[in-house]
């Protein structure tokens, strides 16, 4: 378990880049829509968007989430510390719990002002495949870290709870935010237990009633057990409309547009969540 935790860096990279590698040949083996814009232009914006997410990671945290569970266990910190239980059942109920935090996480960002402006970049994109999933402002980022940080704090999970549940987090953002066609039968029964492209490409269509729905990134039982959920798009998937009315899919591609989006007037965006 030690080699594991002190390879974190090399496992995390590796698993994201097989995942993504998979997933982009998997478009184009078997895309569910057509594409809107060029892949290319949007994966400029999209890639480059990773890049300065991960400068500003390095440059304003020296320590993240698996290396504060590090921290915190050593020093008693937080609610599995207290309590004893077998190890399989803390990195299962760690890694439920920290799923549920961030569906909460995602639904608040819908809710209030402040946070709407940084995530709305994320739906601002014109078209869903693999890489809207790594479409996050910066400011989003730092925010989510210091929750999460404070949640490893609150709750004490194991560090190779933190890390599994990481690892499994960002592949299956990646499943599911993948321009890619799966077999109804197959995914009626896979979404009972992850998040599928189908479910969430619900959540970025234009219109409200959809937009504010199917708020899970991993597990899909928050969204049914909170009232969130959504089976299918009202004009199907081949004709719903992705993005926000406000903006057209040429600006949604660029870099320098996307950095400054958190400071422009918010308007004409669905922000109900009938």
């Amino acid at each position: 378990m030690d080699s594991i935790l002190q390879n974190e860096g090399p496992i995390r990279l590796s698993i994201f880049l097989g995942v993504l590698a998979v997933m982009a040949c998997w478009e184009l083996a078997a895309p569910r829509r057509d594409l809107t814009l060029s892949k290319w232009r949007r994966w400029a914006g999209n890639l480059g968007i990773v890049v300065v997410n991960t400068v500003v990671m390095r440059l304003l945290f020296p320590i993240l989430a698996v290396g504060t569970a590090v921290w915190a266990q050593k020093n008693g910190w937080g609610l599995f510390n207290l309590i004893a239980l077998p190890e399989w059942v803390e990195v299962a109920a760690a890694a439920i719990l920290l799923d549920m935090a961030v569906y909460w996480q995602h639904r608040l960002f819908h809710m209030i002002p402040l946070f709407w402006r940084m995530h709305r970049m994320h739906h601002a994109d014109r078209d869903f495949d693999v890489t809207t999933a790594l479409r996050f402002h910066p400011l989003e980022i730092i925010v989510s870290i210091v929750i999460k940080l404070g949640l490893v704090l609150i709750l004490g999970p194991a560090a190779l709870a933190v890390l599994i549940f990481e690892v499994l987090l960002n592949g299956t953002a990646m499943f599911n935010h993948a321009n890619v066609r799966l077999p109804l039968g197959l995914d009626r029964w896979l979404r009972l237990v992850v998040v599928t492209p189908d479910m969430h490409r619900v959540h970025h269509s234009v219109e409200s009633g959809e937009f504010n729905r199917n708020f899970g990134f991993n597990l899909p039982w928050w969204d049914r057990l909170f009232g969130s959920y959504k089976a299918q798009p009202d004009r199907g998937h081949e004709e719903m409309e992705i993005g926000l009315h406000a903006y057209g899919a040429g600006v949604c591609a660029n870099l320098l547009w996307m950095l400054v989006l958190p400071i422009k007037a918010i308007e004409d965006e669905p922000n109900d969540q009938g």
